[in-house]
C-alpha cells in the first residue's frame, strides 16, 4: 500500500506500538490527529478484545494515518522495525520518525519538542528524556532507570539520562540500519542506543513526565523477564572485553613458549626475545580486538594505539608496585594471591580507562525543553 504523501517537506511520521492498549491510546490518537500528524499505528497481536480500540483510532486517522497488525504478539522492538519498514517503502522523503508509547506518558507538546529536535538535527538519535526524581513516579521506574543507567555508563560508556524512553526522533538511515538490529522486545530500544553510540549524535530532550498512578500505572514492561534482556544485551560488551583479554593471554602464553622451543640453545637470551616478540604480538591483537569489537571506536587508530601503550605500560608497572606493596604489607599471604587480587581490580579499571579515555565514546548533548 502506496502513501502518496512522500512530496510533503520536514515529513517525520510518528510510530505508535501498541499491544493491548485502552483509551488513553485513542486519546494520544485523537490530539495528534488533530494537530496534522500522520501516524502509524502498529497492533503488536492485541487480540479482539481490544479490537474497538483500534477501531476508534483508525476512524480517527482518517486519511492521515495507518494501522499495521502482528497476527500474534512479537514485541515492541518487532513492532518498530514493522513501522520502519512500512515508513522507509512508503514514505521515501521522510527525514525520519519519531516514536511514542501508547499508555499516555507522552503528551503532544512532548512529540512536537523531539520532533522539532530531529528537524534540526537529522543526523542525530533523539531521546525525549523523563525527569524521574519527583514524588509522584513509581519506584519500579525510578529504581529501574537508575540501575540501568549506572550499568550503561560502566559497560558501554554511554551516559544517557533515560536509557528506557521510549520517546525517541530516529533519523531515517539510522532506522534503515536498525532492521537488521537483533532483538524483538524491550531489549531492542537497548540494542538501539549501543549502535548509535559513534555514529550518531545522541541528544536529550527534557519532556513531561506522566503517570496515572504512582503505584499503579499499568505497563506491559515485565520488570524480571525483560531486565535480564537488557541486561543480557549491555553484558555482551563486557564478555567481549574478557573474551578479548582471556584470549590475548592465551596467544601470548602459546607464542611465548613456542618461540622458546624455536629459539632455546640458538640464542643466550631467549627467554626476552621470546617474552618481547609474544607481548608485541598479544597486544596488538588484543588492541585490535578492543577497537573493532569491544568499544567500536571512533578515535584515530594512531592516537588509540598511543593511548593504548601508555595504558599498558602504567598498569604493569602499577601492579609491579601494588604486588610487592603488598606481599610486604601481607607477609602471611602467598605473592600468587596478591598478584591475582591486584590484576583483577586493575582488569576493570583499565575497561573503564580503554573506554572513556583509549576509545572514546561521545557523550549526549542535553536541549533545553522546546529548543
Amino acid at each position: 500500500m502506496n502513501v502518496n504523501i512522500s512530496s510533503k517537506e520536514n515529513l517525520i511520521p510518528v510510530i505508535i506500538p501498541s499491544y493491548e492498549p485502552d483509551e488513553r491510546m485513542t486519546v494520544l490518537v485523537k490530539e495528534l490527529a488533530e494537530s496534522g500528524e500522520y501516524i502509524v499505528i502498529v497492533d503488536d497481536g492485541s487480540g479482539e478484545e481490544f479490537k474497538v480500540f483500534f477501531d476508534k483510532a483508525k476512524e480517527l486517522l482518517a486519511e492521515n494515518g495507518v494501522i499495521l497488525r502482528h497476527d500474534v504478539n512479537k514485541g515492541k522492538g518487532a513492532a518498530l522495525k514493522t513501522a520502519f519498514k512500512y515508513v522507509l517503502d512508503n514514505m521515501t522523503e521522510a527525514v525520519g520518525t519519531v516514536t511514542a508509547d501508547s499508555d499516555g506518558q507522552h503528551c503532544v507538546a512532548s512529540i512536537n519538542d523531539v520532533k522539532k529536535s530531529l528537524l534540526e538535527n537529522k543526523d542525530s538519535l533523539i531521546l525525549g528524556v523523563r525527569s524521574l526524581e519527583g514524588d509522584d513516579i513509581p519506584w519500579k521506574s525510578k529504581a529501574g532507570n537508575a540501575i540501568t543507567k549506572k550499568v550503561t555508563r560502566y559497560v558501554s560508556g554511554l551516559d544517557v539520562s533515560d536509557t528506557q524512553t521510549g520517546l525517541r526522533g530516529i533519523p531515517a538511515k539510522f532506522m534503515e540500519e536498525l532492521l537488521s538490529v537483533k532483538g524483538d522486545r524491550f531489549e531492542f530500544e537497548m540494542r538501539m542506543l549501543l549502535e548509535a553510540k559513534g555514529k550518531y549524535k545522541i541528544i536529550e530532550v527534557p519532556i513531561s513526565t506522566i503517570y496515572e498512578s504512582k503505584d499503579h500505572h499499568s505497563t506491559h514492561f515485565n520488570p524480571f523477564a525483560d531486565s535480564i534482556r537488557i541486561y543480557r544485551v549491555l553484558g555482551e560488551s563486557f564478555i567481549r572485553y574478557i573474551f578479548s583479554s582471556l584470549s590475548s593471554c592465551v596467544l601470548d602464553i602459546a607464542l611465548f613458549s613456542f618461540l622458546c622451543f624455536l629459539l632455546k640453545g640458538k640464542y643466550a637470551g631467549y627467554i626476552a626475545i621470546a617474552t618481547v616478540i609474544a607481548r608485541i604480538v598479544s597486544a596488538t591483537y588484543n588492541f585490535a580486538l578492543n577497537y573493532k569489537m569491544v568499544f567500536k571506536s571512533n578515535e584515530k587508530v594512531g592516537k588509540a594505539a598511543i593511548k593504548y601503550v601508555t595504558l599498558a605500560v602504567v598498569q604493569m608497572a602499577l601492579s609491579a608496585f601494588l604486588v610487592t606493596m603488598g606481599v610486604k604489607w601481607l607477609v602471611v599471604v602467598p605473592e600468587t594471591v596478591v598478584k591475582i587480587v591486584v590484576d583483577t581490580c586493575l582488569f576493570f579499571m583499565s575497561y573503564k580507562i580503554q573506554q572513556k579515555f583509549v576509545y572514546i565514546s561521545r557523550k549526549p548533548f542535553m536541549m533545553s525543553s522546546g529548543s
